[in-house]
């Protein structure tokens, strides 16, 4: 899985919805912190 691409959509499916990385983690139960990892790909890259 490319972490990057990954967290990229991530990103923009959230900015075209008009939500913020804390409104996307409290609908999904998780930390705006988690949700940045995502995007960053920084989150997947200890599991590649």
């Amino acid at each position: 899985m490319d972490s990057v691409k990954f967290g990229a959509f991530i990103a923009e499916t959230r900015k075209e919805c008009g939500m913020t990385q804390q409104e996307l983690a409290k609908k999904l139960s998780v930390t705006n912190k988690a949700v940045s990892r995502w995007e960053t790909g920084v989150y997947f890259q200890k599991g590649d």
